[in-house]
């Protein structure tokens, strides 16, 4: 009766799966507990020790909640649905479904040897058919949806239809509905509207369509030929590929998400989210009060509309700023000024948004050559463009107050631009170095608004300008709609066909469109997407599908909710299971999807509820973002070659004297690789910034020396001919050559450990599998728990591991020892419930605030106060399986079987222990006992003694009387509750 992991651990997770085990029922007199990972993309590269994290904490608390008594939903599934199997198969031709199944059935055998207690028979897949059918089904409910402002809830678009018939529109000034359209769109009446042919109903209806075709700025990458997302796209370039991306106008089907915008920012007053995740997706909706101004264009029939939350400075503008996108761009542009300016925008469009916003330090510009009118002043105002103004958010341009606005300041100071102060400055301020930002002080230089406090004179100015006509108050969001269509194959199709240039949805009982074949995975010569290379792929056989695909987060903007009922055929789920489920209780995932996944699957999930689909109007009511565990990495440096007289040369100076060794190498070597130690002591000839940093596989590695050169080459060059320069020489092949003028003699090759993202591409990826072969499913589920605050990022490092390992072995000693089972039934001693107590109150304690890593030590602490207490008692043990089972479930349920504690089902539906209180009640303390002020052993005593009683207890002890060896005493001290010390 020996702890092998390796054959429990394939027992276990046997008998789950044969069992059921973790199957939840969608209907039961328990209470229920949601739980949810956010779900990964199968990749071919499989999970590494990172990914596991959070879904090892999730397993904890739902086996902790199905202890405590609740019917647990602990699903997993797959967003199969991806670019990366898709730039394999243009890579290979393989289809992206075969790429994807192999790398789901990795995954599950990953996923499967770590423990996890999922119900297996949820499972779903955003590529299955039986899947996107519905998720086609939601999108035709939002294409054939609108947003109604009256009753600010989402309808059908019947309910438009029957008030433009009734009403008509009466345009974007007058009309309530215009809460959110895409362009300026004309009025009409309820006449015209019946007049208007098929094609203009549909273009009317466009502007309101919660899922609706538009045009957009995207990101567009012309050497992959598709949409990116701006999560794909780093520092300008495509992050797979590193292709250059640019910001372009198309033609593209978008969700009208801003519609939501309040609501969602009022959402989040009523979930469980960290405040920094909340305050993420605050600032991406980016509300703001304040008003639109329209300022006359000089010399051009039009004007230029801006949004801005400060009309109280109004009479500080100093010129107008334009996105380099904005449509009059172009228009306006003077000729001396049209190079620069075209220039410019091109620059300007192959930046994401992300990077400009957040990229304030750098600078640019383009002035326009035209002019603008103030409105109450008349006085002409320069157009620019500058990057830092997007198309996107309100107008795409904005009226610049450089003495009172940060980014507005530093452009003009840039271009030496005016600064026209109109808010009184405190003591001290030098507007030539900052600007003031306050929305506080009185208003100067301001005409009508002068000696006015900032908030009465921003609702004055509005006041003001809707009296002139030049503009309105209004709310602006910073959100903009989401772009839906990707030029891309692996992806959902969008259900959509056209007939005379109009969109129809296809009838929803001829769903799932599924994906036809192709003869490759790329655009067409003439740049179509990838669909248009199906042969005769055409509704009823006439008329052209829809050729652009669905973006990856469509899919996993309702996955949750297909949980609850994974196999329904008649709907997306079954409305009794969705009622009995509600909405997730616990979801634990990355905050990289803080403004992605996280505000589609809200926005999702507030239409489904508006439409009577499901009751809750929030997705997860807690949610954690578990943090990252960093890869160690390990690297060498590669020197560049030194040339001298057509043949390579190996220079080494050394600092302590200066002297150096110019050494001949074969004219073969291509490649110097040079030691850590070296690089810190030495150096090799020209200056540091000549040796690279590379990373180098961390098998390669022990304690940071090179543990097999052979390898490296093979690895690194395919062949041998290579240096390697060590402290006291050099290796080539496998001979050494000392320095003679070095006074090191080290012939290691050493390499720099350095913390990173854990990642393929820096060869430091550590595979659980290995480590679950070597020391056991449950040492890596409480080691991985063991190295933080879940919320934290913090490093791996393998050997910590070993330590868990070695805590597993003595709990199963309390339980067998030496091949022998040694629980007994006797009555534990008031120390052992102690022992036992304490960890039940701190592990409850600690699992519920969800403290995972505390938990770890929790379990160290009292198997060791057992251990030293020799405890075997199956009143002790018993309660302490359980306890650990959410933790280390295989040896958990071995030492919960039959075989030892002799329960013949799962630990899985025990019951979790209950706190005793009263064994934790001190009445008792173990005196120091001293002898001058030495102390010498511990004693245990009742806390009712009194000092006398305590004093004769410790004198008549056998160890005091071994201490005073005879000699006599001259007096004892007691200090209750704190020690005894003896004097002789």
């Amino acid at each position: 009766m020996e702890y092998n992991h390796r054959d429990i651990e394939k027992k276990w997770q046997a008998y789950w799966a044969k069992e059921k085990t973790f199957k939840a029922e969608n209907d039961s007199s328990k209470p229920k507990y949601y739980v949810l990972d956010m779900f990964p993309y199968p990749s071919g590269a499989g999970l590494h020790v990172g990914h596991p994290l959070g879904y090892i904490a999730s397993d904890i608390v739902t086996r902790y909640k199905r202890l405590k008594g609740f019917n647990v939903l602990h699903p997993m599934g797959y967003d199969s649905f991806g670019l990366p199997a898709e730039q394999y198969a243009i890579q290979t031709g393989q289809h992206p479904k075969i790429t994807t199944e192999q790398n789901i059935k990795r995954y599950r055998e990953q996923l499967d040897k770590i423990g996890f207690s999922f119900d297996w028979d949820r499972e779903v897949q955003t590529s299955d058919p039986n899947y996107y059918k519905w998720t086609q089904w939601i999108f035709l409910q939002l294409f054939n949806s609108w947003y109604n402002p009256r009753t600010n809830k989402a309808e059908k678009l019947e309910t438009l239809i029957a008030v433009f018939e009734k009403e008509g529109f009466k345009g974007n000034e007058h009309d309530i509905l215009t809460g959110d359209i895409e362009k300026d769109l004309a009025p009409f009446t309820a006449v015209e509207w019946k007049s208007f042919d098929l094609k203009k109903q549909n273009d009317v209806l466009m502007n309101f369509r919660l899922a609706y075709l538009g045009e957009a700025y995207v990101n567009w990458c012309p050497a992959m030929g598709t949409v990116l997302a701006n999560d794909e796209v780093k520092d300008g370039v495509s992050e797979r590929g590193g292709h250059p991306v640019e910001r372009k106008l198309m033609k593209q089907w978008s969700m009208r998400i801003t519609a939501y915008a309040q609501r969602l920012l009022d959402g989040l007053d009523t979930i469980d989210w960290s405040d920094s995740l909340k305050e993420a997706q605050r600032n991406w909706i980016g509300r703001s009060q304040g008003c639109s101004i329209k300022f006359r264009i000089s010399n051009f029939e039009g004007d230029i509309e801006v949004f801005t939350t400060r009309p109280d400075t109004l009479f500080g503008v100093s010129y107008l700023t334009l996105a380099p996108e904005h449509e009059l761009v172009d228009k306006i542009v003077s000729a001396e000024q049209k190079d620069n300016v075209t220039a410019y925008v091109t620059y300007a469009k192959n930046r994401s948004e992300r990077e400009r916003m957040a990229d304030v330090k750098k600078v640019t510009g383009e002035f326009t050559g035209a002019y603008a009118i103030h409105p109450f002043t008349n006085e002409k105002i320069p157009v620019w463009i500058g990057d830092y103004v997007l198309a996107g958010y309100g107008t795409g341009a904005v009226m610049a107050v450089p003495a009172h606005d940060e980014r507005d300041h530093a452009f003009a100071r840039h271009f030496g631009l005016q600064l026209k102060q109109v808010i009184e400055l405190p003591e001290g301020w030098d507007l030539q170095k900052a600007s003031y930002d306050e929305k506080k002080g009185k208003v100067i230089n301001s005409d009508f608004m002068n000696g006015m406090e900032v908030v009465d004179a921003i609702k004055e100015c509005i006041q003001r300008i809707e009296n002139h006509k030049f503009g309105k108050g209004q709310i602006n969001y910073r959100l903009r709609d989401a772009v839906f269509g990707r030029q891309r194959y692996w992806g959902e199709p969008i259900p959509i066909y056209y007939k005379d240039g109009i969109p129809h949805g296809i009838p929803e009982n001829e769903l799932p469109l599924t994906l036809p074949e192709v003869d490759k995975y790329l655009p067409t010569p003439d740049g179509e997407p990838p669909l248009a290379r199906a042969n005769n792929w055409k509704y009823k056989g006439q008329y052209e599908y829809e050729l652009t695909t669905m973006p990856g987060w469509a899919g996993s903007s309702w996955y949750f909710l297909r949980y609850m009922d994974p196999h329904n055929t008649k709907a997306f789920a079954d409305k009794a299971a969705m009622d009995y489920w509600g909405n997730v209780d616990l979801y634990i995932g990355g905050s990289e999807h803080a403004t992605g996944h996280l505000l589609y699957v809200r926005f999702w999930t507030k239409f489904l509820k508006d439409f009577g689909l499901i009751n809750v109007d929030e997705p997860a009511q807690k949610l954690i973002n578990q943090g990252m565990i960093g890869g160690m990495s390990e690297k060498f440096y590669l020197q560049n070659i030194y040339q001298q007289d057509d043949k390579p040369h190996l220079e080494i100076r050394f600092d302590s004297e200066g002297k150096f060794e110019l050494i001949e190498l074969p004219k073969s070597i291509q490649h110097i690789y040079v030691s850590a130690d070296v690089r810190e002591k030495g150096f090799v000839k020209g200056s540091m910034d000549t040796l690279h940093p590379r990373n180098l596989p961390i098998e390669l590695v022990d304690n940071s020396t090179l543990i097999d050169r052979k390898k490296f080459v093979e690895w690194h060059l395919q062949d041998s001919e290579a240096v390697f320069v060590c402290l006291g020489g050099y290796w080539y092949k496998d001979n050494f050559f000392p320095f003679k003028n070095s006074k090191e003699t080290s012939q290691d090759f050493r390499t720099v450990r350095e913390n990173e993202k854990m990642s393929k591409s820096k060869y430091n990826v550590v595979n659980p599998d290995q480590l679950c072969e070597k020391f056991g499913a449950d040492s890596f589920r409480l080691y991985e728990m063991f190295l933080g605050p879940l919320t934290d990022s913090k490093p791996w490092d393998t050997k910590g591991i070993e330590g868990v390992s070695r805590f597993l072995k003595k709990l199963w000693r309390l339980y067998a020892h030496e091949g022998k089972l040694v629980l007994n039934d006797e009555e534990p001693s008031k120390p052992e419930y102690k022992a036992l107590h304490k960890c039940i109150k701190r592990v409850t304690e600690d699992i519920d605030r969800y403290s995972f890593n505390t938990v770890v030590s929790t379990f160290m602490i009292c198997v060791n106060e057992l251990s030293d207490l020799k405890c075997n008692k199956r009143k002790i043990l018993e309660p302490l399986a359980i306890l650990l089972s959410p933790y280390a479930p295989h040896i958990a349920e071995e030492l919960w079987s039959e075989a030892i504690l002799g329960h013949k089902h799962s630990v899985t539906y025990a019951t979790w222990p209950e706190l005793n209180e009263s064994y934790l009640v001190e009445d008792s303390f173990a005196f120091p006992i001293s002898f001058n002020g030495k102390t010498k052993f511990n004693l245990e005593m009742s806390l009712t003694l009194t000092p006398a009683e305590i004093e004769k207890l410790v004198m008549e002890h056998a160890d005091t009387q071994r201490f005073l060896e005879g000699k006599p005493v001259k007096k004892v001290i007691v200090v209750p509750k704190k020690i005894v010390n003896i004097v002789v």
